[in-house]
């Protein structure tokens, strides 16, 4: 069996002392992106590699063969009728009954979370609150394969024509992310081997606490300025979005209670914490700067509510195995 990388032997012991205060540190990183704005500008270039970086590990902690046990195949075609289609649907008529179609960008960013597939570092938040994150992974990977055929439904319907998703685009997009992703992950986990990774837990946790500090950095460029210029919009937006991400985590927490193994947990933490990014990537289109605002502060409920939860994943979950 191949040895660990050097630098990474160089660095366990501060990662892994970083990763046993995971959940803390990532809560800390929006409010440094916020004080320090320099650095929040200097981190946005490095934005799709933090990305690339945090699904590959996810792919490296996860045992394939755990993904098509019967209990979770169930488990996973019920979240993700539920996460891309239940719920965007009824967001969606949520949405456009409150922002009539010619409103403002709010409206455009409302309408593309709806659409949007969970975001692609919540396997990295299940293993920093200490959950198996193969069923957040597998229900990530399927809301990915799924959204080039249903984002442009719901963008479609809910926007009245105002935008337009080429779902061709996004599909190639989605592939090259899973396939590349998928390929450096699963390929590092032949090399080091399961007893090695499981091992390697808390030093892991620390590579994604300090890939999830520099995403976070990078979102909240902009956002500092524009508090300071409205500070009631952001403050307002900022509310916007933790009060929809608290609808749709406890309401799949309540449906899901059967999943088990606090799995119901992180799957309202994946329906109520959505990809936008990946939506405006792929409409390549100029959108206001309202949208973009909602976007940033969109990042303050993921961040902050895996330390706000701990207590509740300790009770919910006994420790994750090894992979």
């Amino acid at each position: 069996m191949s040895a660990p990388p050097p630098a990474l032997s160089l660095l366990s012991r501060p990662l892994a002392l970083i990763g046993r205060q995971g959940t803390r540190a990532v809560a800390a990183s929006v409010f440094v992106g916020l004080a320090l704005p320099g650095l929040a500008a200097l981190a946005k270039p490095f934005l799709l590699a933090c990305i690339f970086a945090l699904l590959s590990l996810s792919f490296l902690r996860t045992d394939a063969t755990g993904m098509r046990a019967r209990h979770r195949t169930s488990v996973l075609v019920a979240a993700l009728i539920w996460i891309m289609g239940i719920l965007p649907a009824a967001f969606g008529v949520l949405v456009s009954r409150l922002y009539p179609p010619q409103d403002n960008g709010l409206m455009l960013a409302l309408v593309m979370q709806a659409a949007a597939p969970p975001i692609m570092s919540t396997p990295a938040f299940a293993a920093l609150l200490g959950i198996d994150a193969t069923v957040s992974l597998s229900v990530m990977v399927l809301s990915m394969l799924v959204t080039p055929l249903t984002a442009p439904v719901v963008v479609g319907a809910f926007t009245d024509g105002a935008l337009a998703l080429d779902g061709m685009a996004l599909a190639v997009r989605l592939a090259v992310v899973l396939v590349g992703t998928g390929v450096v992950g699963f390929g590092l986990r032949w090399w080091l081997g399961p007893p090695r990774i499981a091992r390697m837990r808390d030093t892991l946790d620390g590579v994604n606490v300090i890939l999830l500090l520099i995403l976070a950095l990078g979102l909240m460029d902009g956002v500092t300025a524009r508090f300071m210029a409205d500070p009631w919009l952001v403050l307002g937006m900022a509310g916007l979005t933790f009060l929809i991400s608290a609808g749709a985590m406890l309401s799949t927490l309540v449906l899901f209670r059967w999943a088990g193994r606090g799995q119901n947990l992180m799957l309202g933490f994946a329906a109520g914490h959505r990809n936008i990014s990946l939506m405006i990537a792929a409409t390549g289109a100029l959108l206001p700067d309202s949208t973009w605002l909602y976007i940033a502060v969109a990042q303050f409920p993921i961040y902050l509510l895996p330390f706000l939860l701990r207590p509740l994943a300790r009770r919910l979950a006994p420790p994750a195995p090894g992979p």
